[in-house]
């Protein structure tokens, strides 16, 4: 039923009136019978209503704004006060004909007529009698008509089912009335006490929720009996339809009262984070959409934010998934998507860069020019993946900073040293708490671009756990055909790293799985010179820490030749990490006697070093004399650079056995093995005696027993070894030597040259044998490095014993 406030007759006043109010007299039967008897006039003004219809009992407020139907009130008001009421067809007609209106209205008592402040007017108005537009008069200033009255067929007062569907009606209408919040429980009085039937039909469908038409349709019922059963059908329908909306009501009321309550606790933290300053979640969820704007992403991943951004919205947020989606999409924005730093393609520039920062290296140089120049040429070349390596020290994580700024690109250094977990590289999936991006797009967003020099320090220090292998992981970032869609677990999409230059370190390159290995472009770095390493210290190293230790060139200054001194007795490496804690160590004393004003030489002298430094202490790598039978120089290779070792023989009365001591590895046993067999073998070309070999024992050692030693390359020395104790011959003075031998007598080429040759030179070495195959190593090295060496290439042991072994007798030589 409609949501009409209910009043009767004898309550109205112009003082309480209410224009939003139905006013229903309860109508007696006798009222009604009288109300029938009346004569219906000749004709009457016809007052087309827009929205409503009026029924004959009915009492309802109609406010006029229109001139014709203000001027057709005022007119009957002071006239008879009877007027025809008919409901227009189409109320949006403004100025309705004949045409345009019902032909069945009502006969209407005008009751009250009351003039409101906005001009308009309004009209009280009760139905009494229906009746029939017979023909129009005139339609202005408004309609007149003739009519004619409309007979109604009423059931008898025996009609038992007439009766029925009247109490039917009561208590139906009863029921809307207290299933509906919005109708007043005084209707339910006004419904009990109407004793009227008709009127009831009339009451109830004035005030059901029903379109004019279908009120229209009600009212041209002829029959009472047929208008009370439509009028009990539509109640029904309505009654159902509030059943069901107050069922619908009652299971939601619960999530709806819980969502206010949420909704209102949330603007209270709204409200509550504004006063304190804080950023609301609606202005952070804009500001995220604003920095979006200026990324410069393809549609694919401005979609997926977008996707995300809305998620995020309807995220409540005081839930953990509200944190993890914000992250997610911060991240989104913090990373450079396609903002790359523009190249400097001034190679002559770019080559003093990397002379100024670093002595040598010129693989290394000469290879990032390479890239540069092919940069220029294409470019959209794909940045390659190089892999540096060599002992510690010797500028291999430096040489990424020099690249980045011969490059104008930024520079980001990652750690590998120790790292055991694939998640590390490839970030955790964002669902876990906590969950965070691999450390290689962390480094990517802190770079700000696309383009960085990459260092990935120790990479040969990568190891495996049960929580993966990240050297696995690594397989993608460092293969150019795969890494422009480099997959994170949290990113969940792919980003292109084709553009980042990856430069790998490495002390060796036997911990590195072959399929990483084969991805990057290895390129040597051999240790240093002492010419060089006084080159670095004058020129980087002392000035360096001069400044840290707040001092100048005025207040202290150390000369090549003091460098050298301390290069050669006090460290003993490939690299000049060692050299510069020394050279610190120098400064420092300096500093402390600037500090207390004590008196100091500005010009540090050989004294100065030994009083700060201590007595030489690394001097023994020097070459050894020949007075000894047996003993022979060799040349090694180890991770922090070349080095000489001594291999000493052996020989006492026995039956023949060879002993090894010194900590060797199988493979060097082998080698003392292969040389001996090969010496009883070719005991009579040797000139020594079987029975020496069958009556004396053989003992090698090499000194340093508590440092490991393998490997093949001390092959020919331990062979000359033996057979310098076995004959009792001199070994060639300033000799050293290195190559592997086979049984059939045969020198093999050997690694780690460049080191080798560095360390003989520390160690005054003259003359080096090596295998012929191993000249085009010598080749490669500057000739600076090789003066005063003089190289003997073999293919043969007969060779090697030849330019070794002298036909001088040792001191106090043995007799056998």
């Amino acid at each position: 039923m409609s949501n009409h406030k209910i009043l009767t007759l004898d309550k109205l006043s112009l003082h309480d009136f209410d224009t939003e109010a139905d006013l229903i007299p309860l109508l007696t039967p006798e009222d009604e019978e009288e109300m029938n008897k009346e004569e219906l006039p000749k004709s009457l003004p016809i007052l087309p209503l827009r929205n409503m219809v009026l029924f004959p009992g009915v009492v309802i407020p109609i406010t006029a704004g229109r001139d014709k139907s203000i001027k057709l009130i005022n007119d009957a008001n002071a006239a008879g006060k009877v007027i025809g009421v008919v409901a227009q067809i189409n109320e949006e007609i403004e100025d309705p004909k004949r045409e345009d209106i019902n032909t069945i209205g009502t006969v209407a008592q005008i009751l009250r007529v009351l003039k409101m402040p906005d001009g308009n007017v309004t009209v009280i108005l009760q139905g009494k009698k229906r009746f029939e537009i017979d023909k129009v008069i005139s339609e202005d200033p408004y309609i007149n008509a003739f009519v004619k009255e409309v007979p109604e067929k009423r059931p008898s007062h025996t009609d038992t089912e007439f009766g029925a569907i009247i109490e039917s009606i009561k208590e139906i209408a009863i029921q809307i009335i207290k299933s509906s919040p919005n109708i007043p429980t005084e209707a339910t009085f006004a419904i009990k006490n109407i004793e009227s039937k008709s009127f009831l039909i009339n009451f109830v469908s004035s005030n059901m929720n029903l379109s004019v038409q279908e009120k229209q349709e009600l009212l041209m019922m002829n029959v009472l009996k047929e208008r009370a059963l439509t009028t009990l059908r539509y109640m029904n329908t309505e009654l159902q339809k509030l059943e069901l909306k107050n069922d619908i009501q009652s299971k939601v009321r619960f999530d709806l009262d819980q969502q206010q309550r949420e909704y209102f606790l949330h603007q209270q933290m709204k409200t509550i984070q504004e006063e304190l300053g804080g950023v609301s979640y609606e202005q952070e969820i804009e500001e995220m959409r604003q920095k979006a704007k200026s990324k410069k992403w393809n549609k694919k991943v401005e979609d997926h934010f977008e996707k995300e951004l809305k998620k995020l919205q309807r995220t409540n947020p005081q839930s953990p998934d509200f944190g993890i989606s914000r992250n997610y999409l911060e991240l989104f924005l913090e990373l450079p998507w396609n903002d790359y730093s523009k190249d400097n393609f001034d190679l002559k520039r770019a080559e003093k860069i990397l002379d100024k920062d670093h002595f040598g290296l010129e693989d290394v140089k000469k290879r990032i020019i390479e890239h540069l120049a092919v940069l220029k040429l294409r470019n959209d070349m794909k940045s390659p993946i190089l892999c540096l390596t060599g002992p510690p020290g010797v500028g291999k994580t430096s040489i990424g900073k020099s690249i980045a700024k011969a490059l104008g690109r930024e520079y980001v250094r990652m750690s590998l040293g120790g790292l055991r977990d694939e998640a590390e590289i490839r970030g955790h999936r964002k669902t876990y708490i906590g969950a965070m991006p691999g450390r290689i797009l962390q480094n990517i967003k802190k770079a700000g671009t696309s383009n960085p020099v990459f260092v990935l320090d120790e990479i040969d220090k990568l190891s495996a756990s049960h929580s993966g292998d990240p050297s696995s992981a690594l397989l993608e970032v460092l293969d150019p055909e795969q890494n422009n869609e480099f997959y994170d677990n949290f990113l969940e999409m792919g980003y292109d790293l084709s553009k980042v230059m990856f430069i790998a370190t490495s002390n060796t390159m036997s911990s590195i799985q072959p399929a990483l290995k084969d991805r990057m472009e290895v390129i040597k770095m051999s240790g240093y010179t002492i010419e060089e390493k006084v080159g670095i210290a004058a020129k980087h190293l002392l000035p360096k820490q001069l400044k840290e230790h707040g001092l100048t060139t005025k207040d202290l200054t150390i000369g090549k030749r003091q460098l050298e001194k301390i290069i050669e007795g006090y460290t003993r490496e490939s690299g000049v990490r060692s050299l510069e804690q020394k050279i610190a160590q120098v400064i420092r004393n300096a500093a402390k006697s600037v500090a207390m004003e004590e008196e100091y030489n500005k010009k540090v002298t050989d004294e100065d070093i030994i009083k700060v430094l201590g007595a030489p202490r690394l001097e023994r790598d020097k070459s050894e004399g020949n007075d000894v039978a047996g003993v022979v120089t060799g040349l090694a290779w180890t991770s922090v650079g070349g080095d000489i070792l001594f291999i000493e023989s052996l020989i006492s009365k026995g039956k023949g056995t060879l002993t090894l001591t010194g900590n060797l590895g199988t493979v060097m046993k082998e080698s003392a093995t292969i040389a001996l067999e090969y010496i009883k073998s070719y005991s009579e070309e040797l000139g020594i005696n079987q029975d020496l070999l069958q009556n004396y024992n053989i003992h090698i050692h090499v000194p340093e027993g508590a440092t490991p030693k393998d490997g093949p390359s001390a092959g020919i020395a331990m062979l000359t070894s033996i057979v310098s104790v076995l004959t009792q011959k001199r070994v060639k003075k300033n000799l050293a030597m290195t190559g592997e031998i086979t049984l059939r007598g045969k020198v093999l080429p050997v690694g780690g040259i460049k080191e080798k040759i560095l360390a003989a030179k520390r160690a005054n070495i003259k003359e080096i044998i090596l295998c012929a195959d191993n000249k085009h190593d010598i080749d490669e090295i500057k000739p600076e490095y090789l003066e005063g060496l003089t190289f003997h290439y073999v293919k043969e042991m007969a060779e090697v014993l030849k330019l070794a072994i002298t036909n001088q007798n040792v001191k106090n030589a043995k007799k056998l």
